[in-house]
């Protein structure tokens, strides 16, 4: 026969999902009457005696122990688990009361326990405060646009300090169209108008009458602007994020008038790999000086030309630079790495210098977003690209990426003799592209949460993901480590093999003040994208709170050590010191690349999302799989 529990729903407290302490009165009263000690011993003096010392016994355990405080769940299975069966006599009993209570976890807040309310303000909370801090990149953008307004219009580059302009990428306005589409995201209609404007009134007539200009620089920022201006103002399948401006065809047309004079540095070439340079005004092409190509720079084009492809429906753009890739894929390699250098004429890599730094580093980076490009889950011509991508990043691991010390900072350095000869633990700023294209290759655009869920990431996309975040950590401690709160140009790493005293950062407080070396020549900062770029991908795909962080630290330096008054940002010359000496120069990827990625690094993910477009070198969206 089912005996009655010790006790009731009525000692219960729901509350916090606890149960009340029971009384000392409660206790014994309710065990003496279910328990069989009752019939047994009360009825001799002897029972009487041992029931005063059981009571007293009981007595010290309870005082001497708090009572057992379980939560709600654990007392249904005791309940549960004593319903019907037959207690065993005293020893059973003492021993509930004996155990020490179970752990519970730790209480919410106040504001937040108990229902959604706390935690929908804290989110709200966050929230805002990102919304604030996007909204001071915008004011960064409009005041560097205003500089560049007043002083530079229509040149490429302004020279904040001496507050004018200078022409050092071939004059085709290079900072207006790489400025365009930031504007557009941004919805900075204003600015949106005037860079517009600028394009339909005078671009076209630069394009046909000026004369030298590098087909690298010229595809990625004047071509890839217009392009992504094109989609963004609402092109085919476009966007239309803006009103203001001329109509998409006005920039797909000037796109298309540049890239037919582009097309001559392939046609011009006795190979696939493309010549260097074009002249505009008659459409021919000539080698660089020493008649080497940089093996980023040819095959760093491609994007930009399918695209082109694409929504102007004349398929030549994009044979003539899909025909460099293709030739590349069957050029020997060491574990897919390949020279920084290839000759126009023979058609070979030159020379031995392996490194993801200037001259190589965006050759990586187009082979996983072409490939993206034309459809990743597609088997495709297209497919090569992956493979190569795949093999490159191994040999990147087995190669080139070595720790720190003494704290073991991950980072990549150079082979400049070949495989075969020395290690150089020199890293470009260049070089941080390379955690945000790891992301981007691990997961295909979607978040990590997401791709897991959908089985596709395998032990090598894990493997690729976790050196993304370790990279991502060495390149913000390239920022923090300086007395600026800014990176050098090129650091080195100190290593067992390699050390130099006396060329830190200057931040003393930094944990990694003695892993990063900064030689002289090399502290200079040119507001560079790449490491903001990498945190801006790392954050959409791990959702990571952290690189949001450590980018508003980025951002904050920029607005203390390189904004000019006047107008305009400005690069230095040595992060190491405070004050820093000021370069009079503003890049234009500082409002193409570097304020684009921060701005979207503090915003919604869903604006321009990595599962739907690919960024070129430059920052400029280009929409994923389109129909041919």
């Amino acid at each position: 026969m089912s005996k009655s529990l010790p006790y009731t729903k009525k000692d219960v407290d729901y509350d916090n999902a606890k149960f009340r302490h029971r009384s000392f009165f409660k206790v014994i009263t309710q065990s003496l009457v279910t328990s069989n000690l009752k019939r047994d011993c009360i009825s001799c003096s002897t029972g009487k005696f041992l029931l005063l010392l059981l009571i007293f016994g009981l007595g010290y355990v309870m005082l001497a122990h708090s009572g057992p405080v379980v939560s709600n769940n654990q007392a249904i299975v005791n309940r549960n688990s004593e319903e019907g069966s037959i207690p065993i006599e005293g020893g059973s009993k003492f021993k509930r009361f004996w155990r020490r209570p179970p752990r519970l976890p730790p209480r919410l807040p106040p504001d937040a326990k108990g229902n959604t309310n706390g935690i929908g303000r804290v989110n709200q909370d966050v929230k805002s405060i990102w919304t604030t801090r996007q909204q001071k990149v915008k004011d960064a953008f409009v005041h560097a646009w205003s500089g560049y307004k007043k002083y530079a219009m229509g040149f490429d580059e302004l020279m904040p300090l001496s507050q004018h302009g200078v022409d050092g990428l071939g004059g085709l306005g290079a900072t207006v169209v790489d400025a365009l589409d930031t504007a557009m995201i941004m919805g900075l209609d204003e600015v949106v108008a005037e860079a517009g404007s600028w394009v339909e009134a005078h671009l076209s007539e630069r394009i046909s009458k000026k004369g030298q200009v590098n087909l690298f620089e010229t595809t990625i920022r004047v071509l890839g602007g217009l392009l992504s201006a094109y989609h963004l103002r609402g092109g085919e399948k476009g966007m239309n994020l803006t009103q203001a401006g001329p109509e998409p065809a006005v920039y797909l047309e000037t796109a298309k008038n540049l890239a037919d004079r582009l097309l001559s540095a392939f046609t011009s070439s006795p190979t696939s790999i493309p010549l260097s340079d074009v002249i505009l005004r008659d459409s021919t092409a000539h080698p660089a000086p020493d008649g080497r190509s940089s093996t980023s720079e040819v095959s760093t084009l491609q994007l930009e030309f399918n695209y082109l492809s694409s929504v102007s429906g004349d398929q030549k753009y994009g044979v003539e630079a899909m025909k460099t890739l293709d030739h590349i894929k069957t050029l020997p390699k060491v574990e897919g790495l390949v020279p920084i250098y290839i000759s126009p004429q023979s058609g070979q890599f030159s020379g031995d210098n392996i490194r993801l730094g200037s001259r190589g580093d965006s050759y990586y980076e187009y082979l996983i977003k072409v490939w993206l490009q034309c459809g990743a889950t597609s088997n495709g011509n297209t497919s090569y690209l992956y493979e190569m991508y795949k093999e490159a990043m191994k040999g990147v691991r087995h190669l080139l990426v070595r720790k720190s010390i003494p704290n073991g900072l991950v980072f990549v350095g150079e082979l400049p003799y070949g495989s075969n000869g020395g290690f150089s633990p020199k890293m470009d700023h260049l070089v941080c592209f390379l955690p945000g294209t790891l992301a981007l290759g691990a997961t295909k655009g979607l978040t990590k949460k997401k791709a897991m869920l959908s089985n596709m990431l395998n032990f090598e996309d894990l493997e690729n993901l976790k050196l993304a975040e370790e990279l991502a950590k060495t390149c913000f401690e390239m920022y923090s480590v300086t007395s600026t709160g800014l990176a050098p140009e090129i650091a080195y790493f100190h290593t067992e093999e390699f050390s130099e005293l006396g060329l830190d950062g200057g931040n003393k407080s930094s944990e990694y003040i003695n892993d990063i070396i900064i030689k002289q020549a090399d502290r200079h900062n040119l507001l560079r994208p790449e490491t903001v770029e990498s945190l801006f991908v790392l954050y959409r795909i791990t959702e990571d709170p952290k690189y949001r962080e450590w980018g508003w630290q980025v951002f904050e330096a920029f607005e203390k050590y390189t904004k000019v008054d006047t107008g305009g940002y400005c690069s230095l010359d040595d992060v190491t010191t405070v004050p820093p000496i000021r370069r009079d120069k503003m890049e234009t990827f500082f409002l193409g690349e570097t304020l684009k990625y921060l701005y979207l690094l503090f915003g919604d993910s869903s604006v321009v999302p990595l599962d739907k477009f690919v960024f070129n070198t430059e920052a400029h969206p280009i929409p994923i799989n389109l129909k041919k």
